[in-house]
């Protein structure tokens, strides 16, 4: 299967059991059940040093919903700048407006925080309000990486709406197929919709 596995992990251990399931991208967060907040640097440094894989850290201060206050968006600044002198390999963000748009000033000083480092926008894409538009917003930001289920519940009942996605994007913007992704339906979800990676909380390949 010519396509990136992503698996998003807790710990050092669990990312060696990843790339040793296949994972050629480590995602890491902590607590996983509020779908991913940001890790402690002791986490960070255990991880980068575990695995040979690229490690791209969370950065979410809270669970929740995605619209930020004045000193949330600090916190994750601060954050992110943590997160890059670490030495992680990627970050990973979102933030959306009042209106379920993205919010691109948050969005833009996390960028700043990032520095040369590949930027995802996470599935908080999924809650907004016009996904083409959101897209196209994403992209003039020069993001690198756009997860999502296409704003279902999972990615194969997202299926037409990620292949759109992967269209619209025409290549300026990776589209990472996350959400339900597992072992049984990987193959065909990549079929289907053209999408070239896949993020998963579990090893699909041998």
């Amino acid at each position: 299967m010519s396509c990136l596995l992503e698996v998003c992990v807790e710990n050092a251990e669990a990312a060696v059991r990843a790339v040793e399931g296949g994972a050629g991208r480590i995602e890491l967060c902590a607590d996983l059940a509020e779908d991913g907040l940001t890790p402690t640097a002791r986490e960070i440094r255990a991880t980068l040093e575990a695995v040979d894989v690229p490690v791209h850290v969370m950065v979410r201060c809270r669970p929740g919903g995605f619209h930020y206050e004045e000193f949330e968006l600090e916190r994750m600044e601060i954050q992110a700048e943590m997160a890059r002198e670490l030495g992680a390999h990627g970050l990973v963000i979102g933030a959306l407006t009042g209106d379920d748009e993205v919010d691109r000033d948050a969005v833009q000083r996390l960028l700043e925080r990032s520095g040369d480092l590949p930027v995802t926008f996470h599935r908080a894409f999924d809650h907004v309000a016009d996904p083409g538009a959101a897209l196209d917003e994403l992209m003039s930001l020069k993001i690198e990486r756009l997860l999502t289920s296409g704003g279902a519940p999972t990615a194969w009942e997202g299926r037409a709406m990620l292949r759109a996605l992967v269209q619209r994007a025409a290549g300026r913007i990776v589209v990472m197929a996350g959400g339900g992704v597992r072992q049984h339906n990987v193959r065909e979800l990549v079929a289907e919709t053209g999408v070239v990676e896949v993020h998963s909380s579990t090893p699909l390949l041998p």
